[in-house]
């Protein structure tokens, strides 16, 4: 019985001097602990599921256009009032666009102020898309919409602002470019 505890005993220090050395040496020839490894395995994993999660917004981004099918814009190089602008995009199979994601290459088309699809001349406060839909998220400038003067019903895009910070209610009789998505 005594020899079978000292050749378990030697079993275990073979086992000891054999791996562990082997392991230590690799991790101490390029400097790193076995903790400084797990730390960085724990960060590859989050940074892997944070790519993960990305990817699948940009597939439900792409899908959600997708279903929309081909979609095509025009920015125009004149002024109109937003009913006149409305009115063009119209006689083309169009409509002004509408902007219900944070989609930020809208504000990457055009240079200065635009009409968008948004207004509320139905009724004052209640914000529609042209399509008649409602709005669900804004991007608006601080302090808007404001309807100054009682007479902002119409919705400007300034590309001069922050993305997600740049619509203003100005009055529709105002001439702007515009953008139309068919």
């Amino acid at each position: 019985m005594e020899l079978e505890a000292i050749y378990e005993n030697i079993e275990n220090e073979d086992m000891k001097d054999t791996c562990a050395p082997q392991i230590q040496s690799r991790c101490e020839d390029e400097g790193k602990t076995r903790v400084d490894l797990i730390a960085e395995i724990s960060q590859l994993e989050t940074r892997v599921k944070d790519l993960t999660d990305e990817k699948d917004q940009l597939q439900r981004d792409f899908d959600s256009l997708n279903k929309k099918g081909p979609v095509c814009f025009f920015v125009s190089s004149e002024l109109k009032s937003w009913s006149d602008s409305r009115q063009y995009c119209r006689d083309r199979g169009a409509d002004l666009v509408i902007v219900n994601t944070e989609e930020k290459f809208i504000s990457s088309l055009v240079k200065e102020s635009v009409w968008i699809g948004l207004s509320d001349t139905e009724k004052e406060g209640n914000m529609k898309w042209v399509d008649n839909s409602p709005l669900k998220q804004g991007f608006w400038e601080s302090n808007e919409p404001n309807d100054a003067g009682g007479n902002e019903d119409c919705i400007e895009l300034n590309p001069a602002k922050s993305v997600l910070n740049n619509w203003n209610d100005i009055p529709c009789s105002a001439t702007r470019k515009w953008i139309c998505e068919n």
